[in-house]
Protein backbone atom coordinates (compact mmCIF):
# COMPACT_ATOMS: atom_id res chain seq x y z
CA UNK A 1 0.00 0.00 0.00
CA UNK A 2 1.06 3.54 -1.12
CA UNK A 3 0.92 6.26 1.23
CA UNK A 4 -0.90 9.12 -0.39
CA UNK A 5 -2.15 7.24 -3.17
CA UNK A 6 1.09 8.04 -5.23
CA UNK A 7 2.72 5.73 -7.40
CA UNK A 8 6.45 6.54 -6.70
CA UNK A 9 7.63 4.71 -9.76
CA UNK A 10 4.93 6.17 -11.70
CA UNK A 11 6.04 9.68 -10.94
CA UNK A 12 10.27 8.52 -11.09
CA UNK A 13 9.30 7.00 -14.93
CA UNK A 14 7.47 10.30 -16.19
CA UNK A 15 10.80 12.27 -14.90
CA UNK A 16 12.28 10.32 -17.09
CA UNK A 17 10.52 10.51 -19.84
CA UNK A 18 10.88 14.69 -19.00
CA UNK A 19 14.19 14.70 -18.77
CA UNK A 20 14.56 12.80 -22.14
CA UNK A 21 12.17 14.88 -23.79
CA UNK A 22 14.05 18.02 -21.94
CA UNK A 23 17.71 17.07 -23.61
CA UNK A 24 15.82 16.30 -27.21
CA UNK A 25 14.46 19.64 -26.94
CA UNK A 26 17.97 21.66 -25.97
CA UNK A 27 19.39 19.61 -28.42
CA UNK A 28 16.92 20.79 -31.64
CA UNK A 29 17.74 24.67 -30.02
CA UNK A 30 21.26 24.00 -30.22
CA UNK A 31 21.11 22.39 -33.77
CA UNK A 32 18.66 25.17 -34.56
CA UNK A 33 19.32 28.60 -36.83
CA UNK A 34 17.61 31.43 -37.32
CA UNK A 35 17.65 34.61 -39.25
CA UNK A 36 16.38 38.14 -38.73
CA UNK A 37 16.26 40.83 -41.45
CA UNK A 38 15.89 44.65 -42.08
CA UNK A 39 16.35 47.08 -44.32
CA UNK A 40 14.88 44.78 -47.26
CA UNK A 41 17.31 42.29 -46.60
CA UNK A 42 20.26 45.14 -46.77
CA UNK A 43 21.21 43.59 -42.95
CA UNK A 44 21.01 39.87 -41.74
CA UNK A 45 21.71 38.40 -38.47
CA UNK A 46 22.21 34.79 -38.36
CA UNK A 47 21.11 33.28 -34.18
CA UNK A 48 21.32 30.06 -33.09
CA UNK A 49 18.54 28.31 -31.13
CA UNK A 50 19.75 29.35 -28.27
CA UNK A 51 20.16 33.03 -29.17
CA UNK A 52 23.87 33.56 -29.69
CA UNK A 53 24.79 35.66 -32.85
CA UNK A 54 26.49 33.48 -35.57
CA UNK A 55 26.80 35.91 -37.80
CA UNK A 56 26.38 39.42 -39.65
CA UNK A 57 25.52 40.44 -42.99
CA UNK A 58 25.59 43.85 -44.70
CA UNK A 59 24.99 44.63 -48.08
CA UNK A 60 27.07 46.77 -49.66
CA UNK A 61 23.99 48.79 -50.75
CA UNK A 62 23.18 49.98 -47.43
CA UNK A 63 27.06 52.08 -47.51
CA UNK A 64 26.78 55.92 -48.91
CA UNK A 65 30.65 56.40 -49.29
CA UNK A 66 29.20 60.40 -49.92
CA UNK A 67 27.55 60.45 -45.90
CA UNK A 68 30.09 58.17 -43.69
CA UNK A 69 28.46 59.30 -40.80
CA UNK A 70 24.74 58.91 -41.45
CA UNK A 71 25.65 55.58 -43.11
CA UNK A 72 27.52 54.23 -40.05
CA UNK A 73 24.24 55.32 -37.83
CA UNK A 74 21.76 53.70 -40.78
CA UNK A 75 23.67 50.55 -40.40
CA UNK A 76 24.09 50.59 -36.59
CA UNK A 77 20.28 50.87 -36.81
CA UNK A 78 19.83 47.76 -39.04
CA UNK A 79 22.04 45.89 -37.43
CA UNK A 80 19.75 46.56 -34.38
CA UNK A 81 16.49 45.96 -36.04
CA UNK A 82 18.14 42.40 -38.07
CA UNK A 83 18.94 41.39 -34.13
CA UNK A 84 15.29 41.96 -32.87
CA UNK A 85 14.09 40.43 -35.42
CA UNK A 86 15.94 37.24 -34.91
CA UNK A 87 15.76 37.16 -31.44
CA UNK A 88 11.64 37.37 -31.63
CA UNK A 89 12.25 34.21 -34.03
CA UNK A 90 14.72 32.47 -31.25
CA UNK A 91 11.99 33.35 -28.62
CA UNK A 92 9.07 31.76 -31.16
CA UNK A 93 11.53 28.69 -31.85
CA UNK A 94 12.04 27.61 -28.24
CA UNK A 95 8.43 28.42 -26.98
CA UNK A 96 7.44 25.86 -29.98
CA UNK A 97 10.28 23.75 -28.34
CA UNK A 98 10.23 23.92 -24.72
CA UNK A 99 6.48 25.20 -24.12
CA UNK A 100 4.99 21.71 -24.38
CA UNK A 101 7.48 20.45 -21.47
CA UNK A 102 6.87 23.53 -19.43
CA UNK A 103 3.41 23.03 -19.05
CA UNK A 104 3.89 19.81 -17.60
CA UNK A 105 6.23 20.86 -15.00
CA UNK A 106 4.88 21.58 -11.72
CA UNK A 107 4.31 25.20 -11.33
CA UNK A 108 3.74 25.23 -15.12
CA UNK A 109 7.26 26.91 -15.89
CA UNK A 110 10.97 26.44 -16.17
CA UNK A 111 13.11 28.06 -13.87
CA UNK A 112 16.29 29.78 -15.96
CA UNK A 113 14.85 29.52 -19.12
CA UNK A 114 14.19 32.77 -20.77
CA UNK A 115 10.21 33.17 -21.20
CA UNK A 116 9.37 29.83 -18.79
Amino acid sequence: MNPGGMDMQALLQQAQQMQQQLVQAQQALEEAEVEGTSGGDLVKVKLSGRGQVEDITVDPKAIDPADAEETAQTVADLVLAAIRDAEAQVERLQQEKMGPLAEGMPGGGMPGLPGF
